[in-house]
């Protein structure tokens, strides 16, 4: 029986989820890729970091950070760092989950950067590297000839990195357009039933989804690094979240989606980017009245969209319906499986 270690950089409601999957799918990834998966590595911000190179009890972990809010001595603690338990650690698989930084990618740029430098295979979560060092990071992961993938980084779980590579070869992307922020497809719904701001505010943080600062979603951050992170994997774009021309939702009022309303319109924040004359893209996220007749109109609540209109296939979509957090364990887990197929059958 081969073994694939795992490490684990954030262990918060994604992580956690991830490993109760992994604990689930346990013997049926022993049965198809004769293949032991052991986690050496669980590193928080806040609850401590664990490091075993023999592999760590996951459920007693999981349990110690429900009962208790951090890991007991039941587990090897240790001093080291996120970052020394990237360049020191045993591991196969560096998996990053670590909270995102919108406006540099860091730290988690950097623990990739090391994991790829010594030849470690990686999954992230954190769409702030692919959103600022793909270049970098993809031909670094090319040159250690080892595999670098990132499908939860927008969209949670749903396939939309693996469906441009495995079955739209040879197609070019032109255009990538979508509704990929939740928060703001939340709140515009939300004021167009007539309920008051605060309530919708308070309504969303207790379902979870709703930061206790939401600016990032508002001003229209989060959406900039998802489309930003698209361009970069699905047309070489080469651009940063900086660069993206960005408008937030924060100055829309409920008069504003009344008025739309009247003219048989919604209004949604949208992503797109493009190719312009000069064949660079471009790329912008922006509130924008859709007619009541346009798919992107039925896209309610927590609900994403993205589309990706290609030289050969024209335009395709796919949609997220109200995810929770057990589609973003799977996004990981489907990487975790390509790297098996790649470690175990050279695929």
């Amino acid at each position: 029986m081969k073994e694939l270690k795992l490490a684990l950089l954030g262990f918060g409601n994604a992580g956690q989820a991830f490993g109760r999957l992994l604990l689930d799918k346990e013997e049926e990834i022993k049965k198809t890729y004769e293949t032991e998966i052991k986690v050496t590595v669980i590193a928080t911000a806040s609850k401590g970091n664990i490091y075993d190179p023999e592999g760590i009890n996951l459920r007693t972990a999981i349990e110690d950070i429900n009962e208790d809010g951090r890991f007991s001595e039941k587990h090897r603690l240790t001093q080291l760092s996120t970052m020394e338990l990237s360049k020191e650690a045993d591991y196969d698989v560096l998996v990053e989950m670590t909270p995102l930084n919108i406006f540099t990618g860091q730290p988690a740029a950097d623990h990739i950067k090391t994991a790829l430098g010594r030849r470690k295979h990686v999954i992230t979560a954190n769409k702030g590297p692919v959103a600022w060092f793909f270049r970098e990071l993809s031909h670094m992961a090319h040159d250690a000839d080892v595999c670098f993938f990132y499908e939860t980084t927008v969209m949670d779980g749903t396939p939309v990195f693996n469906l441009a590579e495995k079955t739209l070869k040879m197609a070019k992307v032109t255009e990538v357009s979508g509704i990929l922020n939740s928060t703001t497809n939340y709140i515009l719904e939300e004021l167009a039933k007539g309920e008051d701001y605060d309530d919708i505010m308070e309504r969303g943080r207790k379902m979870g989804f709703i930061e206790a600062d939401p600016a990032m979603d508002i001003e229209g951050y989060d959406a900039a690094a998802k489309i930003t992170a698209l361009l970069n994997v699905l047309m070489d774009a080469g651009i940063t979240p900086d660069q993206v021309r960005r408008k937030g939702i924060e100055d829309i009022t409920a008069e504003d989606i009344g008025k739309a309303k009247e003219r048989g319109k919604v209004i949604k924040l949208l992503c797109r980017g493009f190719r312009n004359e000069k064949g660079e893209v471009e790329a912008t996220v922006e509130p924008v009245e859709i007619s009541e007749n346009d798919i992107l109109a039925g896209i309610n609540s927590t609900t994403s969209i993205v589309s990706i209109t290609t030289d050969l296939m024209k335009k395709i979509s796919v949609i997220e319906h109200e995810p929770e957090i057990e589609q973003t364990a799977y996004g990981v887990f489907s990487d975790l499986l390509r790297v098996l197929d790649r470690v175990a059958y050279n695929k």
